[in-house]
C-alpha cells in the first residue's frame, strides 16, 4: 500500500483534513467501513442519571495498534500513525481511531492530531469530546463525510498521548439524531505498544489487509445465508 499520506495545509505545517482518505492514505483506519454503511449502534438504556454508553471492541482481525510511518512529498513532513478499527459485540463496524505525529521540516512546528472515522447517524454540530479515562476533554470538529462514515480530528498535545497510553479508555463523546449524547468507549490495551514500537512492515501491512477482507466477506456470506434460511423458512407460512 502506497504512502506517504496527503496533507493539505490549514493552520500551518499539515493539519490533517480528511482530503487525505480520498487520496487512500488511510486506508487502514477506512478498511473495517468498506461494507454497508452503518448508523451508530443504539447505546443501551441507562439508568436515569447515568450516561448513554457504547461499548466497542477491536476489530477481531487486527492483531493490534497498527503504526505506519512516511513521508510526506508535498510538505517534507515525516508522518507517523498508530491507528486500530473497533466493532460492536456482533461484530459490525463502528468506528476506528487514528492517532498522528507529524514531525515537520525545520522552522515548522511539529503536530499531534487525532483522528476519528465515526459512523453516521450522528449529529455534526457540536462535532465530539474525548478523553482518556477521567481526563480532561479535547473538542473535535468533523471535517467531511463519506458514505462509510464522517471523519472527526483535532490537534492533541504530547499530554493527551501519554493519557492514552496509561488510560483503559478512550471516551468519544457525541451527539445523536435526537440530541442526546452518547459516549464511545474505546478499549487502549496495547496502544502504548503500537505507539512506541516500530511501524509495521509493508508486505504485512498488505496481508493484515487481505485478512480483514477475508473476514468482512465471510461474515457477508453467513449474513447472506442466514437471511436465505429465514425467507425459505417464512414462506411456507
Amino acid at each position: 500500500m502506497s504512502f506517504p499520506a496527503r496533507i493539505a495545509r490549514k493552520r500551518g505545517l499539515g493539519f490533517v483534513t480528511a482530503l487525505a482518505v480520498a487520496a487512500g492514505a488511510l486506508a487502514p483506519l477506512a478498511a473495517s467501513a468498506q461494507t454497508a454503511p452503518a448508523p451508530a449502534p443504539a447505546p443501551q438504556a441507562p439508568q436515569p442519571g447515568q450516561p448513554n454508553v457504547v461499548p466497542v471492541v477491536p476489530e477481531p482481525s487486527q492483531t493490534g495498534w497498527t503504526k505506519l510511518c512516511g513521508q510526506d512529498q508535498a510538505s517534507g513532513a515525516e508522518i507517523c500513525y498508530t491507528t486500530r478499527d473497533f466493532v460492536s459485540d456482533q461484530g459490525q463496524p463502528v468506528l476506528a481511531v487514528a492517532i498522528y505525529d507529524i514531525d515537520a521540516p525545520e522552522g515548522q512546528e511539529d503536530q499531534l492530531v487525532a483522528r476519528f472515522l465515526m459512523p453516521l447517524g450522528l449529529l455534526l454540530q457540536p462535532g465530539i469530546r474525548f478523553a482518556a479515562d477521567q481526563n480532561a476533554a479535547t473538542n473535535g470538529a468533523y471535517a467531511v463525510c463519506f458514505p462509510n462514515g464522517c471523519f472527526a480530528e483535532a490537534q492533541i498535545t504530547q499530554q493527551m498521548v501519554d493519557q492514552m497510553k496509561a488510560g483503559a479508555n478512550l471516551n468519544i463523546s457525541v451527539q445523536n439524531q435526537n440530541a442526546q449524547v452518547v459516549t464511545f468507549q474505546v478499549p487502549l490495551t496495547g496502544f502504548t505498544a503500537g505507539w512506541d514500537g516500530d511501524p509495521i512492515d509493508p508486505a504485512e501491512l498488505e496481508a493484515q489487509q487481505r485478512r480483514l477482507q477475508e473476514e468482512l466477506q465471510r461474515r457477508s456470506e453467513e449474513l447472506r445465508q442466514r437471511l436465505e434460511q429465514e425467507s425459505g423458512a417464512a414462506a411456507p407460512q
